[in-house]
């Protein structure tokens, strides 16, 4: 006969409606060199552009290690909660950066720099932003990157009227062989920044720079919708494996 004594519970088999015990170690979240490729900041900052990176994963790229039990992305966003975004982080100073757990003098110095660097970007005049006078010019800003990229990415080039560079606005990425680009997502950021003129950018990951017919149709149709906004199509530039084509020089598209 079993006794009441020997239904006592065991660590193994714990009495029903017992709580989880609040001191057992968690399971540590994987490091970042754990993560798909696909799926690592400074990866997907490669392969797409830092425009499609959240706060958190730019934030992991400038902190670059995270701490025992906490990868650099999962740190990155915590900082961001413990200071309410971006703003807060921007209004901390050093001695309040350094007192967060896992922020060594290094990271703090490195967060500071990189939002002293944004802040300096914001405020050029227009007339020390970089501009653009040529389709080469153009090619010469982008292709270093563009040209290497496995997947096609379409990118909208924002202007001032004297042709100064204010921002490159990611439109679109898709697979190798097709660009399915709505004209309205072109002129979105245009619109939002009264940009008057833009160049189109978009790139062949085959290497071969020559424009489909279906990048003419675009073409045509993205600069009927520029018309219609009064925002100027200034040319469509198509990037291959380090040579590039104007459009608007080739008269494919334009009129």
């Amino acid at each position: 006969m079993i006794t009441a004594a020997a239904r006592v519970s065991t660590p193994e088999t714990p009495a029903p409606g017992w709580a989880p015990d609040p001191h057992r170690a968690r399971p540590a979240p994987p490091a970042i060199r754990d993560f798909p490729a696909e799926e690592r900041p400074r990866e997907r900052l490669r392969s797409y552009g830092p425009g499609h990176l959240t706060n958190a994963e730019l934030m992991a790229i400038l902190l670059r290690s995270g701490l025992v039990g906490e990868n650099v992305l999962a740190m990155a966003t915590r900082l961001l909660a413990r200071f309410g975004g971006l703003d807060g982080i921007a209004r901390a100073g050093y001695d309040e950066l350094c007192a967060e757990k896992g922020v060594s003098h290094a990271k703090a110095c490195q967060i500071l720099a990189a939002l002293e660097l944004g802040r300096r970007f914001a405020s050029l005049a227009p007339a020390d932003r970089p501009a653009v006078g040529s389709p080469q010019d153009v090619a010469n800003m982008l292709m270093p990157e563009m040209s290497m990229l496995e997947q096609e990415h379409f990118r909208v080039v924002l202007l001032n009227a004297k042709n100064h560079v204010l921002g490159v606005q990611p439109v679109y990425i898709g697979n190798v062989d097709s660009a399915v680009v709505r004209p309205a997502e072109v002129f979105t950021e245009a619109v939002r920044r009264t940009c008057p003129r833009v160049v189109i950018v978009h790139n062949h990951p085959s290497g071969d720079p020559t424009p489909s017919p279906e990048d003419v149709d675009i073409t045509k149709r993205i600069i009927e919708a520029g018309r219609v906004l009064d925002i100027d199509v200034l040319d469509h530039i198509v990037i291959g494996r380090q040579r590039f084509v104007s459009m608007k020089e080739r008269k494919l598209g334009f009129e």
